[in-house]
């Protein structure tokens, strides 16, 4: 009995450190926005975007899934991918984005940390 492999889709490559702060939330927006079902971006920061993952929990609900790749000081590599048969629930915003500190909202990212 033989198995078909299963084949997944490379993640497009967005880095963020090269994008002007002003611009960053409204960029990311617009790449995950481009994504189809299934697709993944996978984001690069030299911070930790704790603010812009709660923007995305209540702009998305489940709809966009976040794993984290490389979590270390200087080096954020996360994987968003469009999940767009997930069931939708706004209040369930990921562990991460709950936490306290830190994140775009430290000034990283130029933006306030405030939806």
């Amino acid at each position: 009995m033989s198995s078909t492999p299963v084949m997944t889709r490379p993640a497009h490559a967005f880095d963020a450190r090269g994008v002007a702060k002003r611009f960053r939330h409204a960029a990311i927006f617009g790449a995950l926005e481009s994504l189809e079902d299934g697709e993944t971006m996978r984001f690069v920061n030299d911070h930790d975007p704790l603010p812009l993952i709660a923007q995305m929990a209540q702009r998305y609900g489940n709809q966009i899934g976040v794993a984290y790749v490389a979590r270390e000081p200087g080096n954020i590599v996360i994987d968003f991918t469009v999940q767009a048969d997930a069931a939708d629930a706004t209040d369930a915003a990921p562990a991460a984005a709950q936490s306290a500190g830190g994140g775009c909202g430290s000034g990283g990212c130029g933006c306030s940390g405030s939806r």
